[in-house]
């Protein structure tokens, strides 16, 4: 039992398709990961979801996925590219773009675009909020609860909220530290 969970691999992969050790591979990788912000839904937890609607997974795509539920780092579709592309030498970065629109249409990623900065990719969908550098581009999540404005907006409003995005713009600490002192 995982989070009170039976993960059941062969619901996934057909047992001939990979040998045991992948799926001992899986299995432990299973046990250990779990979304930022939600321990309701891991990797295997979205691609069963996501099996049971029609997609298609592969090795490949699951790399994708487990890159964007491990990192914090809000990466690019080429620095997705290169990570997963160490792992599967053969991935094509329409294989990236693909995956990334399927995950998006899907709620399990935000695309995050900043002007005329490259999109990037978060792979906590969950309410919650960046602070981004404006001297070089690095973005940090912070989790503030301000869920009950969501209540409070369609209430004066009328409108039905569907969802929120707030930035805060600053200079991160590593910025600050490299300025000349005045």
């Amino acid at each position: 039992m995982i989070n009170g969970k039976r993960r059941v691999l062969t619901l996934l992969f057909p047992l001939t398709k990979f040998s045991n050790y992948y799926k001992i591979y899986l299995t432990i990788i299973s046990m250990l990961k779990t979304i930022k912000g939600d321990a309701d839904m891991d990797a295997i937890g979205i691609l069963k979801q996501l099996k049971d609607k029609g997609v298609r997974f592969t090795p490949q795509r699951q790399a994708i996925l487990e890159f964007l539920l491990e990192t914090e780092s809000h990466p690019t579709a080429d620095e997705i590219y290169h990570h997963v592309k160490a792992k599967f030498p053969g991935v094509s970065l329409g294989t990236i773009y693909n995956t990334l629109n399927m995950l998006k249409e899907h709620g399990h990623l935000l695309e995050l675009s900043y002007g005329d900065m490259s999109s990037r990719f978060d792979g906590n969908p969950n309410n919650h909020y960046h602070i981004i550098c404006s001297q070089c581009g690095k973005l940090v999540d912070f989790h503030r609860p301000l869920i009950d404005m969501d209540q409070e907006i369609m209430e004066k409003s009328g409108f039905k909220v569907l969802g929120h995005r707030m930035e805060f713009y600053g200079i991160c600490p590593e910025c600050r530290e490299s300025e000349p002192i005045n």
